[in-house]
Parts: structure tokens; sequence; C-alpha cells
């Protein structure tokens, strides 16, 4: 711990010049007094540290001072620095702050500018339009559950809408178009599940400690589950023109193919839950489904309680 701030003070002082000794003390939620002493272990070890007195003081490095550099090349910096901005655009956090900061003080100043326009050429922004702070939140207690290989307990709500307690050990975070998910080895069910944080409530670290289980997330294993033959049904959807992007956004240019009568057929494979009738209603009445037939009926089924629920509401 104390060699990392160690390293981030430097980077801090190539970056932003002088800075108070009571900042970094709040910064890194230490005392001043351990701030002086990690300048002096600065000094102690080559690095040029200097206290400026005065009240524009405080404390800076020697004018032109820069990390070494010779690792990465500026394509390798600035693939890294976008990256780790565009996941902290949903997922905020200091040390990864930090390390843009660390990556950024080696850049020569004379690349400095094109460097900084390099890492906006573009932006991927991952963020929600409103209220991002329960995901924080969540994310945050993850976060140290696995950092400090502490499990973590929380209410879930099933896609089916079941309502249950789980108690996980977390292995990793995973960001999959837009939503965060939890992969984590279930206590109740003895078997790594995916958990969506937007159905996960009152999540909280468990007194319970946890070894880490070897487990090859190269593969994506929560895809090849989701993927499985066996978990998937072959749906026929007919679309209207008016809808034929929107189609095409999900399913691709390849597999929206013309009818000849005006209309678009796709044939995609879903998971058969409650997630997928969701998704077929919310093409209105621009998606018929021809097959199966037993999930037509089921959506024709759903639409005629959806009218239903309306005319009720004007009759009371």
């Amino acid at each position: 711990m104390k060699l990392e701030r160690l390293l981030a003070i430097v980077v801090l002082l190539i970056n932003r010049g002088r800075l108070q000794a009571k900042e970094l003390a709040d910064m890194f939620e230490v005392s001043v007094r351990t701030i002086y002493r990690d300048i002096d272990t600065l000094g102690q070890a080559g690095i040029p540290v200097v206290t400026y007195q005065g009240a524009s003081g405080g404390i800076g490095l020697t004018e032109g001072y820069r990390l070494d550099r010779n690792l990465l090349t500026d394509k390798d910096l600035v693939s890294i620095v976008t990256a780790l901005r565009s996941i902290s655009t949903s997922h905020t956090n200091t040390a990864r702050e930090l390390l843009v900061e660390k990556l950024s003080s080696i850049v020569p100043e004379a690349k400095n500018e094109d460097f900084q326009a390099s890492t906006h050429r573009f932006i991927v922004d991952y963020s929600t339009w409103t209220h991002p702070e329960a995901l924080q939140q969540k994310l945050k207690v993850i976060d140290q559950g696995i950092d400090q290989l502490q499990c973590i307990r929380f209410a879930y709500c099933s896609a089916e809408g079941a309502q249950t307690c789980r108690t996980v050990e977390p292995h990793t975070l995973v960001l999959k178009r837009h939503a965060w998910y939890l992969y984590a080895f279930c206590h109740e069910r003895n078997e790594f599940r995916m958990f969506k944080l937007v159905r996960m409530k009152e999540v909280t670290l468990d007194t319970q400690h946890f070894e880490r289980k070897a487990v090859n997330l190269q593969d994506r294993p929560w895809q090849q589950e989701w993927s499985r033959p066996d978990n998937q049904i072959g749906i026929t959807l007919k679309f209207h023109s008016r809808v034929r992007h929107l189609a095409e956004e999900w399913f691709g240019i390849e597999n929206v193919l013309p009818d000849g009568n005006g209309y678009y057929i796709s044939q995609v494979a879903f998971p058969e839950d409650n997630w997928l009738y969701g998704f077929i209603l919310g093409f209105g009445a621009d998606v018929e489904v021809l097959e199966p037939l037993h999930i037509r009926d089921n959506v024709c089924r759903i639409a005629e309680q959806i009218v239903q629920n309306y005319k009720l509401s004007v009759q009371t």
C-alpha cells in the first residue's frame, strides 16, 4: 500500500505541479505527518522532491522530471488511457483515475497536447442517463468483496420475478450490452451464476471469506451458458418496414431479409423467459411471431391481457 501511495504521489506532483501536504493527506486518507515521511522516503530513493515555502508553497518536483516510459509506446498509452476512461464513465474508481494520471505523466511535455487529443478521438460512454448513484454503491461493495476475497449478500429478483436471498463469492464484474453483471459462485445453487446488478438489492459484505476458484474467464463461461443449444429456442419474426432499422440493430443486416411482400423476416434464437416476451412486445404492432406457435399464442394472450388492463382502468 505504501509503495502504491509513493508512486501515486510522484505522478500527482508530475501532473499537477505543487500540492499542499494537507491535500495529499486528504486524498490518501493518511495524516500530514505520514505524507512528510513519504516525501523523505522519495528523496532518499533519488526522486527530486522539492518543498517550497511561503503562501504559494507546497510540495513539488524538480522541473522537467518524468518517469521512465521505455516499456510503452505512444499508441500503447493512448489505447490504455482511452479504455480506462471509457470504463470509468459507469464505474468510477480512484485507483483507476490515478492510473490514468500515472500513464499521462510519462508522456513527454512536447507530446502532451497530441497525446490528450488522441485519447479523446473517440469516447465510449457506458453511464446511465439518470441516477447512477445506486449502481455506483453496488459496484463499490462488489469491488471490495473481489479485492478482499470476501463474500457478499443480497436480495435477488430473477427475470421471472422470483425473490431469493443469496450469498456469493464474487469473482468478476461483466459489462455486457450497457448492463453490469456479477459472475459469482452462489452458495445456494452451489455453482457459478450470473447476476444482473439492477436486480440486486441490499448488497452488503458478508463476514465469510473465500478462496478464488480457478475459472477460465477468457472463454467467457457466462456466454457459453446463455448460448447453450438446449437453453435456446428458434424463433421466426416478421417485421414491418418501419422498424427494419431496429431489427437490423439487434440481429444484424444480414439476418433481416425481405419477404417479397414489403415485410422483413428474421430467424433468431433466444432463451424462452419473461425477457423474451417483453422484448417481442417492445416492437409493438410492428412485429409478428410466425414460429413457434406456442410463443405466438403466448404473445397474443399477453397482448389481450394488456388490452383488458386498460379497459378495466378506464371503467374504474
